[in-house]
């Protein structure tokens, strides 16, 4: 049987400095912005001590990420020559042999730990958390059926946890709620799609053990828990200030959003989420319609 080969040839012209840039994932570095959400929710964006502390753990979690897309490359890598779209990751092409990526990978852990340690124990904590969890899940919980949908999913509440603690200040146990329901719904959404458009031949090989009806359930439920938890936190303010009710106000543009994401899906999009809100009109306008009544509930009061 013929195996498709890796355009090794090609991925040998480009340099090393840009091998470990594209092994480094840069598209996905704007997941670190939930580094900013627990400061965003506490109306604490104007202290400019919070932003900076939060851009720093917002740093050093870019590069815990990195460090644990090298190990996923390096692992994958023959899966990868496989595959038509992942063939030309550095490692899987050749470009980067898996000596270079695996130094890459741990200089990136050991910075990333290095960034977060002046920032408290708690943030350090959940730093380590993270990259634990992450580590679990390359070595070989992705393929486990829930677990790898759990792990995925407590990377975002992780991040949000370690925004709150760097800034100093309390997390809400609504707000982690939001962030735990909201990420699963997600990526629940996102397995979904690619069941819907590749299959598990050529896809996550997890994809088999996801019947379409159960992942339909728990997108139900995480779309409710979502909801629910947002609600909660949000029609609390209610009888306060005139600006703070607006607070409960976003919670129909932020309802639409949710259920027009969960459509999308129904429709075989959801594979690339951070995409999505500025692909379809009507979600975009759900979106910035929710962040302009949040950003007047939470600053103007």
């Amino acid at each position: 049987m013929t195996s498709v080969q890796a355009p090794v040839p090609v991925a040998r012209r480009e340099g090393t400095a840009r091998s470990l840039l594209r092994l480094s994932r840069p598209q996905q570095w704007h997941k670190a912005v939930m580094l900013f959400a627990a400061p965003a929710a506490a109306g604490a964006l104007e202290s400019p001590g919070v932003v900076g502390r939060a851009a720093i753990a917002a740093a050093g979690f870019i590069l815990l990420s990195v460090a644990i897309y090298a190990f996923n490359d390096i692992r994958d890598a023959p899966d990868d020559r496989q595959h038509p779209r992942k063939q030309s990751r550095p490692v899987a092409s050749g470009a980067l042999s898996p000596l270079v990526a695996a130094v890459f990978g741990v200089t990136s852990a050991l910075l990333g730990l290095a960034t977060v340690s002046g920032l408290g124990w708690k943030t350090l904590g959940l730093a380590a958390a993270y990259l634990v969890a992450q580590a679990s899940y390359v070595a070989g919980l992705k393929h486990v059926a829930v677990i790898d949908l759990i792990i995925v999913a407590l990377g975002f509440v992780l991040r949000a946890a370690a925004g709150g603690t760097a800034a100093g200040l309390p997390v809400s146990h609504w707000f982690l709620l939001v962030s735990l329901f909201g990420a699963m719904f997600l990526v629940t959404g996102k397995r979904k799609a690619e069941l819907q458009s590749a299959g598990p031949a050529i896809s996550r090989p997890v994809l088999a053990a996801y019947p379409s009806s159960w992942l339909d359930q728990v997108m139900t439920v995480a779309l409710l828990g979502t909801a629910m938890s947002y609600g909660t936190w949000a029609f609390q303010y209610l009888g306060h200030d005139v600006y703070r009710q607006l607070l409960a106000i976003s919670f129909l543009p932020f309802f639409t959003g949710l259920l027009r994401y969960a459509l999308l899906v129904s429709k075989g999009r959801g594979e690339e989420p951070e995409h999505e809100i500025f692909r379809d009109r009507v979600l975009l306008a759900a979106g910035l319609s929710w962040a302009a009544l949040l950003a007047v509930g939470l600053y103007c009061a």
